[in-house]
């Protein structure tokens, strides 16, 4: 496992959730699900640890995908995570909170698309 992969994949998975929540996508209609209530806890640590969390995903998915997985083997293990075991996982959890089918989306598509760009970064760099 390449530690600059694992890092890069993880800063740009970092990126796209930057993106991902802002106004400009899905931040407003996020905001909106959630109550409108802003999330509490100071940005450093709320980051940071997310941050690490993106490392951890990526270390793991660099473990399954093995040494240079090719493009497109690493996307579908991307997608195949992502929808198939993440979203889904979100799912179950957001029927018993009673969380609403837009919240879902909104939340289980961002690890769908950050997983797909493990795929890439892996696919195309490992």
């Amino acid at each position: 496992m390449d530690p600059w992969i694992v890092l890069l994949a993880a800063a740009s998975s970092f990126v796209v959730g930057g993106l991902w929540y802002s106004p400009v996508l899905f931040g407003k209609a996020w905001n909106r699900e959630n109550g409108g209530v802003p999330q509490a806890g100071h940005p450093a640590k709320v980051f940071g640890t997310s941050f690490a969390f993106s490392l951890v995903a990526a270390a793991c998915f660099a473990i399954l995908a093995g040494p240079s997985p090719g493009l497109e083997s690493a996307l579908r293990l991307g997608a195949l995570v992502g929808a198939g075991l993440v979203a889904t996982s979100f799912g179950i959890n957001y029927q018993f909170a009673q969380r609403t089918l837009k919240l879902w989306l909104i939340d289980g598509g961002y690890h769908v698309a950050q997983f797909l760009l493990f795929g890439v970064v892996f696919g195309l760099l490992g």
